[in-house]
């Protein structure tokens, strides 16, 4: 095909990607062949954009331009890696050294042959090595003025300071970034390179706010420029995650597919088991468990665990047991703060559900110390809610409402209608706990109008179970769970037996029972017992 080179340049020039990319085919001098390369590449066409930068490579090899090709085949090992093919890369990596040996003087594009080493060294660990490297790049982009390698460098030490737990200045170095990446400072692939090293980053420590502020500002960049295939990887899976967080199931769910496809057509991705992932989370939500197993199976073979997801499956399937004994796993295996942020909130919920209040919660204060070392008004939000779940259910309502309502708050202020409308159904409980029914009925009545609207069939469903027994007053202003806990004492049963049969530890039970006896005015079993049968609260019949 005859390139149309006059045409493609000025597509080229005016970031009109798809334009440039058709006009740019087939042509012959080396400089026209590199455009060629960042228009396949931002177009998504990513096979002839590494085709066509070996084939410049060897060109300025050729002419005896080494800088230059030196240049292409470090840009060449990101994107390699960026696509999982991690032999090539290193390959590639290895003639980027040889020919900087053979150079012999002081260049920038050593400076790009030293990211993917640092960011290598960050992989394994070694974040202390891995800052020194990317200062280093830095400090070589600053002595030759390219502002592409300043902010590769500056993402890399961003990323090594997120490791290290300095979460302020690991920001910072994000946010520089991307006014560079918007204000249009850098080059397109590396403003794309950018833009998913910071947005990884910022869901790594649940900085969602941060995130989707910048998601929001590099969307309109890329509109500016037509043809470009703006997400890649990951990047593509959280879009999805922030549609759903923010209640647009339905859109959430045509993001998350769309993903699917993009990370395993022609080929599977490293990315691809996250949209498994997300896909399964959706179909859960809105309760097709089996869609959401067959998922998350899915996620599995693709390398992502399917926890803690499948959990959640069984708990809705009442296997609480299967749903326990794989989180405590999964608790025993997280090993860094956003890990433990997945699973605990999860963890706590199952543990709850199986009664195992001491292991509740112990989840619900290490989701509070993850807090404050995050800081980060998600996670608050999700310490402050299993703080008030793990208080309820050991039968504190009052202190439960203090943290529930912390929640609440901070869920609003994220704009997150389903995680606030689960904590309206417990602060309804915790209401209903102290004898008040007026105002658990109206947090009912508010929760079930935002699960309707979000098509959160299961918890529809929860709720009207959880609401329907209090269509009539409770004698003597218990709450009920203290009427449960009466039905089988008044049935001859232990404190043992009623704990097991509840799913609650029996220290709980002892304190329903204390407060049973004070609300009725009795002092013994037995006269709870007359006065259940009284009351038409006695065991029913099986």
């Amino acid at each position: 095909m005859q390139a149309d080179l006059t045409g493609g340049r000025r597509a080229y020039d005016q970031h009109d990607w798809s334009t440039a990319y058709e006009h740019l085919r087939g042509a012959e001098e080396v400089e026209d062949v590199e455009k060629f390369v960042v228009a396949a590449f931002l177009s998504g066409r990513e096979e002839e954009a590494i085709e066509q930068m070996q084939r410049a490579h060897h060109a300025r090899l050729k002419h005896g331009e080494v800088e230059r090709a030196i240049y292409l085949a470090a840009n060449l090992v990101m994107l390699l890696v960026n696509r999982g093919e991690e032999a090539q890369a290193a390959g590639w990596l290895a003639r980027c050294r040889r020919l900087l040996d053979d150079l012999r003087r002081d260049c920038v594009e050593a400076g790009y042959v030293m990211v993917p080493s640092a960011l290598q060294a960050l992989g394994q660990g070694d974040v202390a090595h891995a800052t020194e490297m990317f200062q280093e790049v830095i400090e070589v982009a600053e002595r030759f003025g390219d502002p592409d390698l300043a902010c590769m460098g500056r993402m890399g030490r961003g990323q090594s300071l997120l490791a290290a737990g300095h979460i302020a200045a690991g920001l910072e170095d994000f946010d520089e970034n991307m006014v560079a990446v918007t204000s249009g400072e850098i080059s397109p692939i590396v403003a794309g390179i950018i833009y998913c090293a910071v947005i990884d980053g910022c869901r790594g420590i649940y900085d969602l706010r941060r995130a989707q502020e910048w998601t929001q500002a590099l969307d309109l960049w890329c509109q500016s420029q037509p043809g470009m295939v703006q997400y890649r990887g990951s990047c593509l899976v959280f879009r999805s995650q922030i549609m759903q967080f923010h209640g647009a199931w339905s859109d959430a769910l045509v993001e998350a597919d769309r993903a699917r496809v993009r990370l395993t057509e022609p080929r599977v991705q490293a990315a691809a088991g996250e949209a498994y992932y997300q896909l399964a989370e959706l179909h859960r939500l809105q309760g097709d468990l089996v869609k959401a197993e067959a998922a998350y199976r899915q996620a599995n073979e693709l390398g992502r665990s399917p926890q803690p997801g499948l959990a959640l499956v069984r708990l809705a399937q009442r296997q609480v047991e299967p749903a326990a004994v794989a989180l405590r796993r999964e608790r025993d295996e997280a090993a860094d703060p956003s890990r433990l942020c997945a699973v605990m909130p999860a963890f706590v919920e199952v543990m709850v559900a199986a009664g195992d209040l001491a292991s509740a919660r112990e989840g619900s204060e290490t989701l509070t110390q993850v807090a404050s070392v995050l800081n980060a008004p998600y996670v608050r939000a999700l310490a402050s809610y299993s703080d008030g779940e793990v208080r309820l259910a050991a039968a504190e309502p009052r202190a439960a409402l203090e943290s529930l309502r912390s929640a609440l708050k901070l869920w609003r202020e994220l704009d997150a209608p389903y995680e606030a409308a689960r904590t309206r159904v417990l602060i309804g409980l915790a209401c209903r706990e102290l004898g008040d029914q007026d105002a658990a009925t109206l947090e009912f009545d508010a929760a079930r109008k935002m699960f309707v609207q979000l098509g959160a069939t299961p918890e529809v469903a929860r709720l009207d179970a959880l609401a329907a027994p209090q269509a009539r007053a409770l004698p003597g202003g218990l709450s009920a769970r203290e009427v449960e806990v009466m039905r089988l004492l008044a049935g001859g049963k232990s404190n043992r037996a009623i704990a097991a049969e509840l799913f609650i530890s029996e220290k709980t039970v002892a304190r329903h029972v204390s407060n049973i006896f004070t609300k009725v005015g009795v002092s013994t079993r037995a006269a709870a017992t007359a006065y259940a049968y009284e009351h038409g609260l006695q065991a029913r019949r099986t």
